[in-house]
């Protein structure tokens, strides 16, 4: 209690030393002084603890008047000598503004980058800046920031072109560069530097201070008070749960309260959660240490005291204020700078910038976010001042980033992610690594950091605690940090810059070595591994590293002594390697084919291997790049290539591949999924450019140094094959031999491996460097083959072609000549097409295709073949030429090893007994066969003589084996098996190699011979030949056209057999069909005369119908009677705004809420849908018990939901799964009595006026005794034909009459959100209510979708709308009698005056077609009792008129003045109806006085009304139709002229609808007078209530921009509306009424039926009846939401110019909105189907169930 009074005391204190304070005179004592420093710290000391942290709840606003009044102000003073408005005015005028931009990014807010400009994806511009540049124009990506960056607009390093945006395009005038200085008087610059150095002091002081209860000498307070505050600081280890359940236990706060103290915590850092003494403070935090450190390290907690917190609180107002300041100019700036990087006494990193950067993870959250801002508006800001600054950054380097990898906090909290402003800067860079020797230091600390080696000095990864997990993510930062430095190439080199690179290199491969050979694997034989190994580590390291690799191979490129140099540090790393390895391997001798070679015996699949070789692959690089660059021609005398022992270097990376082949061909199963995974990234296009694609390279520059018959004969001998190939007489002896069926299969797979391989080494040349080819045929090959596999969308292809540092693939260059674009429909997504002429480049081994895209890719371009007539075979395609350092590798297809295997495989085709070879064995030796023939084809072309040609693979296939085995030639088996059956496959594939040697053999000769003899003879063979060929085809077809004639012949007798059998079904069937046919003919309108009337004494009636359906459950049939089997349809109904006029209106309290009228605002209605499967209601509710039974077992065994909340009496139908929640049963028609009584409108007033009174009576006497007051007037007798206490009987079977209640009161539960209650009055008006509400937003949708009245709905609709209708009209017989008569007199009491109504609502509250249905559907219960024979069709027609003219006086009253437009000459009739619009407008102004003004046009009167009362008698005809069954003429089917006429015939109006009115103007007069006299119109027209006026235009969801950025930014600015200007983490749009929202945060949840529940939800009950349709704008995409539990996600209406959503926004495309999707969405919306929509989306996607929807 003490510390409140004392809180109260303070303030008057104050004020009167406050009062008395002179911001002026303080300054100009301080001028005086000389030790400045000491008088502000002791004005500090006096000031600071009084104003701010006085209590417990802090309270920002005054605090900051106070700071700035008291504080702030004399520093300004002193600044500039004068007084600060004006001072600061002057020095903002004189500032040259800076080119830099350096707006400094906030969470959220978009960013762009230029794809074709920027100098890295780093370079960025803010939203202002990128619509005033030139990249608008080009290619960018647009990103979200995390906050933290800032725009790059106007630093020319950034941008190769257009640095400058319109606004900071720079003057001519101010080219010379001078020094900011120069402006100011050398006393004001003294001034500044004292001030700047004496705050910048205090504040480093007081946010590296670590004391908790002393301060730095000179600003201890005067008079100490014992007032302490128990902070708690932010961290990553624990959750938000933990924090606030530790809370709640701590300071006895509420749940509220400590989400709002742990949502602080998180956002600054820190937050005093209790305030007091020191002992009451210890308490607290002894609780939160207790709690928190059970599992993890406790919370930090401190007991700070009260002035200490408050000069922290001030040292940041302090940095604020400093970087308010020196935004008015430059040279205050530079002054602060220089101020910061001061050297102080100590020497060293004494500056009070470098005490921050090394305190830097001591500080809170809040402080480093000041501190780091104030950086980037100052050093970063001065080019001069940000080298200074990255100089000291680099010297730090390694102990910034030791204390980074020991804090938890984020990288972006982090000093450290500054290293991205100054490391991009390609001069910066350089100069870091010449002067700094930035390049080995990132990396030593890298390695510093990774210390777990095994024997041989290898990086071990196993066994990782979770400490050295975290520890290993938070390193891989420096690789960023590298990447940084590397990612722009220098174009001249110094020879310092040369040095360092190198040394830096050196360090970068020691790095390597460390990785080369780790994660070594050893077969598994017997039995399965126990343990996964680790295996991730290694490849994120892999990963991370890719790019440095890459970029160091395009920093050598760029410099020839560098390539020199680097070739010969990587030569020497790997020979180091390898001297480890050797150990303990024996020499043996291979020898086949007449060659031997001497190699080392070794087994892949018994020793260790690793897929991890980095330094053998930098060294493959490298060498390519000795060849591209035309150094290794050049300057051969310089490399070591002499040195290279081939077999060295092919060694590690051929094993690499063997291992991949055992590990295809199963032989390693047992090693688990760690192995399947290692080899899955090896391939994968994120790794492969480093690991597979360099060790094939490895393995051409290896074979293309040797001999390639000894090359051959190590891969045989690595791949385990030798034995098989190499004994003579192996063509035979390996078929009889009797191995285990298992290996046969393994050394299969292994064989088409092994050919495989083969062909990659001699095929893949589209490699610069390799192959003579540009930069882009490499990606335009890979685009084509990956389109071969089908034709796809611009993000799968991106995602297939690997990406270089800057996220580039070089796609969009070659894209348009490989394929062509097919842009979307309403869904699906654009797709890129292989253009034809392309596919003859088609390769089916293509090196980057995995089996399951070959097998597609095969079978995709036979298709295609056959569909364009063509043979199917895919033959290779002709490769370019190899560059001259790996020419020699043609020679592997013509040497004697592979012949000898080519041929032993054929020769095994020939003989098919023992299953020893494969089809895809075959075909790719018939492959390799056709590259080889291909390549002697194109060197004879490009020979000019003859001697050119070394490559003569014809002469060798032709040549049969040696003497003792006499093998036949490789040409003869293939002539062979041309015409083995078995190999039909492989026909075309021959025949086209048979064509191709004789094509050649003809080249060869003409070349020799100049004789053209020969070559029309071969010729003539090949023409034979495809004469056989067609023939043949011919026969096969003849053949298949023979067997589908008989097959046809079979089926045709079988069916005529049944026939005959079931004779009497067919004809039975047959009948009914004739008969249904005949009796729609007489119903059918064209036959009747009269025209259609559907109300009224001349209403058509249609014929007796039986109707008949199906149950889907039981599949019987059942006719449709009131006393037969009820049956049901499937249903939904939900609470609707869709067509609200007002979203204001509060949600009524459901109790007492009477819903009889319904406004015409449709604020909330009850909508009913139906999906149109009909059921028996027995097999329906047997089938409902089974769900709730299941739901109930489902409940024991798992904590999941489902798509449906069976508690709410939710199911799916069982037909189509659609969501339901009640069931409608289906009635027959009601036959109309055609009565004579029809009385005219005023004898029928008369008639239901004596009713009433009777129905008064009769119920009074209902009522108990005590409530009736005596009535005076005598009671009225009743109409003798008028029965009140008649009880009519129900003409419906028990299970019709059970079903007619469910309806009603899953109908009035959902409507009113009550608890079901079968006895409540309310139901049958809710039942009326839905048929109203249903009928009027299904004549809306029409008009929406300009579909025509009749004809053009679904029948699940058409059906649901009769159902409906007839439902209404019977549910008086299952509700109270005497209630339904109540209703019905209160409806007409609205038009009718009755005195013993009271408070009937005014006409203007009224809405008509709610009032119409209600009228006429409530009028059975009246009419039951009524004997007289009176007419329901003439009373229907007199309430319909009745309520027509109230409508089209309603109208009247609403309707606007006029609007000045041309007045249309109007023929005879229209004359009529202007003239009587104008009668009853100005009979309307006489009694409704001055609140309406003066027309005179009756043109636009009539227009009015026309317009108006459409839709009501558009909805009345949809009514009366499914009411009563009429068919509705042929006109109103179609959209055409002259709709007015037809709906007022087929209505029994007269289409001038003001004779209505004029017609009987003397008994309505009275009636019209009575309405108009209502207070409550008066109060309505003068802008009291809601005025709608007609006709109410359809609702739309709200207008969204075209180009997404605009919603980015404009969600950037929201910030939460709770916790006080916080920018919210997931702004939410909702897109039906355009609110945003801060979604999926606990700072905005709100309390919803005694649920916590986020903005969204609470959202949509306010918004959308419980119905919510949001976009999520930080994450593209739209989200559906239906009540607490269900909500999807859905496509966004935004697509990019490649017809893709981009959700989450990974990719960064421009997105433009589409409007065919948008409104796709809308249609759903209006359909009410969102809900349907859900259901479906979470029954296909089980994952949708298990959100928690209610916290977005």
């Amino acid at each position: 209690m003490a510390a409140a009074e004392s809180d109260r005391e303070v303030p008057s204190a104050l004020c009167t030393e406050f009062l008395n304070f002179s911001v002026k005179d303080t300054a100009s004592k301080w001028l005086q002084v000389t030790d400045l420093y000491k008088e502000v710290y002791h004005h500090l000391a006096r000031y600071v603890p009084k104003i701010y942290c006085l209590g417990p709840n802090l309270n920002p606003q005054s605090e900051d008047l106070l700071a700035q009044m008291l504080l702030q102000s004399p520093l300004e003073w002193y600044l500039c000598g004068e007084d600060p408005s004006t001072g600061l005015a002057k020095l903002e005028q004189n500032n040259q503004p800076s080119q830099l931009c350096g707006h400094v990014f906030k969470v959220g807010e978009p960013t762009y980058s230029c794809r074709e400009c920027a100098a890295d994806p780093t370079c960025v511009l803010c939203m202002q800046c990128f619509l005033g540049s030139v990249h608008k124009e080009h290619r960018y990506r647009m990103t979200t920031s995390g906050g933290g960056g800032f725009c790059d607009c106007g630093d020319t390093e950034a941008w190769k072109k257009g640095p400058y945006c319109q606004k900071h395009e720079p003057n001519i005038s101010d080219s010379c560069q001078e020094d900011p200085l120069a402006h100011l008087s050398t006393d004001m610059i003294a001034r500044c530097y004292n001030v700047f150095s004496v705050v910048l002091k205090y504040a480093v002081d007081m946010l590296t201070w670590d004391k908790e209860d002393e301060l730095p000498l000179g600003l201890e307070p005067p008079d100490r008070s014992d007032t302490y505050y128990c902070m708690l600081f932010n961290d990553e280890v624990h959750t938000y749960e933990q924090v606030i359940y530790t809370l709640q236990k701590a300071v006895n706060c509420t749940q509220k309260e400590a989400v709002s103290f742990a949502t602080t915590v998180d956002r600054d850092g820190r937050k005093s959660v209790r305030f007091g003494d020191f002992a009451f403070c210890e308490l607290a935090k002894s609780v939160i240490v207790r709690n928190t450190s059970r599992q993890s390290k406790p919370l930090r907690v401190q007991v700070m005291h009260s002035s200490v917190v408050a000069h922290q609180c001030f040292a940041l107002k302090a940095l604020h204020w400093l970087g308010h300041v020196i935004g008015y100019s430059d040279a205050l700036r530079r002054i602060l700078c220089q101020v910061g990087l001061e050297r102080g006494p100590e020497g060293e990193n004494s500056s009070l910038v470098d005490t921050l950067m090394l305190c830097d993870s001591k500080m809170w959250k809040g402080a480093r976010n000041v501190y780091h801002q104030l950086f980037m508006s100052s050093l970063l800001m001065d080019l001069k001042y940000k080298k200074l600054f990255a100089i000291q950054f680099a010297k730090n380097y390694e102990r910034l980033q030791s204390d980074y990898v020991k804090d938890d906090h984020d990288r972006e909290f982090s000093v450290t992610d500054l290293s991205v402003q100054m490391f991009t800067v390609p001069s910066l860079a350089r100069m870091l690594i010449t002067e700094e020797n930035l390049m080995t230091t990132i990396i030593r600390t890298f390695v510093d950091h990774l210390r777990h080696r095994d024997l041989q000095g290898r990086f071990q990864f196993e066994r990782y605690t979770a400490q050295q997990a975290f520890k290993f993510r938070r390193v891989q930062s420096l690789i960023g940090d590298l990447k940084y430095v590397l990612i722009s190439r220098p174009t001249e080199w110094s020879d310092q810059l040369r040095e360092k690179f190198l040394e830096g290199l050196d360090t970068f491969l020691e790095l390597l070595k460390c990785m080369q050979g780790m994660d070594p694997v050893v077969r598994q034989v017997g039995q399965h591994i126990e343990m996964e190994p680790e295996w991730e580590a290694a490849f994120t390291l892999q990963m991370k590293l890719t790019h440095i690799i890459s970029m160091i191979q395009e920093w050598c490129a760029t410099d020839e002594r560098v390539l020199i140099e680097a070739y010969k540090k990587c030569l020497t790393a790997l020979t180091h390697c390898h001297s480890g390895f050797a150990d303990g391997e024996q020499p043996i001798t291979l020898s086949m084919c007449g060659h031997s070679v001497d190699t080392i015996r070794y087994c892949v699949s018994q020793e260790k291997v690793s897929i991890h070789l980095p330094v053998s692959r930098l060294l493959a690089g490298l060498h390519v790049l000795l060849s591209k660059m035309e150094v290794a021609y050049r300057f051969p005398e310089q490399l070591p290539l002499s040195e290279l022992s081939p077999p060295m270097l092919i060694e590690h990376p051929l094993r690499c591949l063997v291992l991949c082949a055992q590990v295809h061909a199963g032989m390693w199963r047992r090693n688990g999924f760690s192995l399947v995974n290692q080899i899955y990234y090896y391939h994968n296009v994120k790794c492969r450019v480093e690991m597979f694609d360099k060790d094939l390279i490895m393995l051409q520059a290896g074979a293309s140094m040797m001999d390639p018959n000894h090359f051959l004969m190590i891969v045989l001998s690595r791949f385990e094959l030798y034995h098989i190939f190499s004994s003579a007489d192996c063509r035979k002896r390996y078929n009889r031999e009797n191995a285990n069926k298992d290996v046969v299969q393994q050394n299969n797979t292994l064989t088409e491996e092994m050919l495989h391989l083969i062909m990659m080494v001699v095929g893949e040349r589209f490699e610069a460097g390799i192959g003579q080819v540009e930069g882009c045929d490499e990606i335009k090959r890979e685009i084509l083959h990956q389109l071969c596999i089908r034709p796809m969308a611009h993000s799968e292809l991106v995602k297939a072609l690997p990406e270089n540092e800057n996220k580039e693939t070089g796609m969009e260059r070659v894209i348009d000549c490989v394929a062509s674009f097919k842009k979307p429909g309403v869904t699906g997504r654009g797709l890129y097409e292989l253009r034809p002429e392309c596919a003859k480049q088609f390769n089916l081994y293509f090196h980057h295709y995995s089996r399951a895209d070959q097998s597609k890719a095969e079978e995709a371009q036979r298709k295609l073949k056959r569909q364009n007539g063509e043979d199917t075979a895919l033959p290779p395609p002709v490769l370019p030429p190899f560059c001259p350092l790996f020419a020699s590798l043609v020679n592997i297809l013509q040497c004697d090893v592979l012949l000898g295997m080519l041929g032993a495989v054929l020769q095994w085709a020939v003989e098919p007994s023992a299953g020893h070879w494969s089809e895809s064995m075959l075909q790719r030796v018939l492959h390799l066969i056709g590259m080889a023939l291909l390549e002697e084809q194109q060197q004879l072309e490009n020979s000019s003589e003859d001697n050119d040609v070394y490559f003569n693979f014809t002469l060798k296939m032709s040549r049969p084996g040696e003497a003792p085995s006499n093998t036949a030639s490789v040409l003869a088996l293939l002539e062979n098996l041309q015409n083995a059956p078995h190999l039909e496959v492989h026909e075309g594939m021959i025949r086209w190699l048979l064509k191709t040697v004789a094509g050649i053999k003809t080249m060869r000769e003409r070349s020799a011979s100049a004789s053209t003899v020969t070559a029309s003879e071969s010729r003539g063979q090949e023409e034979t030949a495809c004469d056989k060929d067609k023939a043949e085809r011919k026969r096969k077809a003849e053949m298949a056209r023979l067997r589908r004639e008989k097959v046809m012949a079979q089926m045709s007798e079988m069916q005529r057999h049944f026939i005959n059998e079931n004779k009497e079904l067919f004809q039975q069937s047959l009948e009914e069909l004739d008969a249904s046919t005949s009796t729609s003919l007489e119903h059918s309108p064209a036959s009747s005369d009269a025209a259609l009337a559907c109300v009224g004494p001349r209403r058509s009636r249609p014929g007796e119908k039986r109707q008949v359906v199906t149950c889907i459950l039981c599949q019987e049939e059942q006719e449709i009677r009131a006393d037969g089997k009820a049956m049901v349809l499937a249903a939904f109904v939900q609470r609707s705004t869709v067509m609200s006029k007002n979203r204001t209106r509060p949600p009524h309290d459901p109790k007492h809420y009477d819903p009889l009228f319904m406004h015409p605002d449709l604020s909330f209605g009850t909508h009913t849908g139906s999906c149109g499967h009909i059921m028996h209601s027995h097999c329906w509710q047997r089938y409902f018990e089974a769900v709730q039974a299941k739901e109930q077992r489902r409940q024991q065994r798992l904590r999941v939901h489902t798509s449906y909340d069976v508690g709410n009496g939710e199911f799916l139908c069982p037909l189509c799964e659609c969501l339901s929640n009640t069931v409608i049963p289906l009635l027959p028609r009601t036959m109309g009595s055609s009565s004579c009584e029809q009385p005219g409108l005023g004898q029928w007033l008369k008639i239901s006026g004596q009713q009433i009174k009777a129905m008064h009576s009769a119920h009074r006497k209902l009522q108990p005794v005590s409530t009736v007051e005596e009535t005076v007037e005598e009671e009225c007798p009743a109409p003798e034909v008028f029965t009140v206490d008649y009880i009519p009987t129900n003409p419906y079977s028990s299970t019709i009459k059970e079903m007619l209640a469910t309806f009603g009161t899953a109908t009035y539960k959902v409507g009113l959100k009550v608890h079901p209650n079968e006895q409540d009055p309310r139901i049958p008006i809710m039942c009326w209510s839905s048929c109203a509400y249903t009928i009027q937003s299904i004549e809306r949708l029409l008009v929406d979708e300009k579909k025509p009245l009749f004809g053009s709905l679904p029948c699940r609709q058409d059906d649901c709308l009769s159902s409906l209708a007839r439902f209404g009209s019977a549910c008086w017989t299952a509700a109270c009698q005497p209630t339904v008569q109540g209703h019905f007199i209160r409806l007409l009491a609205a038009l009718i005056p009755d005195p013993q109504v009271e408070a009937s609502p005014c006409i203007l509250d009224v809405d008509m077609l709610h009032l119409l249905v209600s009228v006429v559907l409530s009028y059975g219960s009246v009419h039951s009792q009524d004997s007289s024979g009176l007419s329901v069709d003439a009373v229907q027609l007199h309430l319909f008129h009745l309520i027509t003219v109230a409508h089209m006086v309603q109208i009247l009253l609403t309707s606007g003045p006029e609007e000045v437009t041309m007045e249309q000459e109007s023929g005879e009739a229209e004359r009529g109806e202007e003239e009587g619009a104008c009668r009853l407008y100005n009979t309307l102004r006489t009694h409704v006085g001055s609140s309406l003004p003066e027309v005179a046009s009756g043109w636009h009167l009539w227009r009015c009304v026309k317009t108006g009362i459409l839709p009501y008698l558009r909805g009345a005809a949809l009514f009366f139709h499914h009411l009563h069954g009429v068919p509705a003429p042929p006109e109103l089917h179609a959209l055409c002229p002259g709709q007015w006429e037809v709906l007022c015939g087929y209505l029994s109006l007269p289409s001038n609808l003001l004779q209505l009115f004029h017609g009987q103007q003397e008994l309505l007069e009275p009636l019209l007078h009575g309405w108009c006299t209502h207070p409550g119109i008066q109060q309505t027209l003068q802008g009291g209530g809601v005025l709608v006026s007609f006709p109410r235009e359809s609702n739309s969801l709200i207008d969204l921009p075209d180009d997404y950025s605009a919603l980015i930014n404009q969600a950037s600015s929201f910030t939460c509306p709770k916790s006080g200007g916080d920018k919210s983490r997931a702004p939410t749009l909702c897109l039906v009424c355009g609110s945003m929202l801060c979604s999926q945060s606990y700072c905005c949840q709100t309390e919803l039926e005694g649920e916590d529940v986020g903005a969204c939800t609470a959202h949509t009950f306010a918004c959308g009846a419980g119905v919510g349709i949001f976009l999520r704008v930080r994450e593209s995409q739209v989200l559906f939401l239906a009540g607490k539990t269900k909500g999807c996600f859905y496509a966004p209406p935004y697509l990019d110019d490649y017809g893709e959503t981009d959700q989450g926004l990974r990719r960064g495309n421009p997105l433009h909105l589409c409007h065919e999707r948008y409104r796709k969405i809308q249609k759903l919306w209006r359909q009410h189907n969102i809900t349907e929509e859900i259901g479906h989306a979470q029954e296909a996607n089980q994952t949708l169930v298990g959100i928690d929807w209610q916290h977005l």
